[in-house]
């Protein structure tokens, strides 16, 4: 189970995200328009000015049932060792369990 601070962290990013995502996405249209570097630079400013946290790129996927951050299953929002466990048990259905 991962640290609940680092669970929470990563919902806040997730609020950032979602409350900038409209005044980062102009930006980034304007800035494959212009030609001009200096424009570029003006347009770069406008980023810097934004929080860090509110880039969808410091998102991180993180299980649902164990906020574990790696091994994740897109399909699933599981990571491989809660996905393995659930087959087992029978609670996804379709889902075929293997041992080998």
């Amino acid at each position: 189970m991962a640290k609940k601070s680092v669970i929470a962290r990563e919902k806040n990013r997730e609020k950032l995200e979602k409350k900038y995502y409209l005044i980062r996405r102009f930006p980034t249209n304007e800035m494959r328009e212009v030609r001009s570097l200096n424009d570029k630079w003006e347009i770069q400013a406008k980023f810097e000015e934004l929080p860090r946290n509110s880039a969808p790129t410091r998102l991180h996927r993180r299980c649902f049932a164990t906020g574990r951050p790696r091994g994740n299953y897109r399909h699933f929002g599981l990571c491989r060792h809660a996905l393995r466990e659930m087959i087992h048990q029978c609670l996804l259905p379709g889902a075929t369990r293997s041992s080998w």
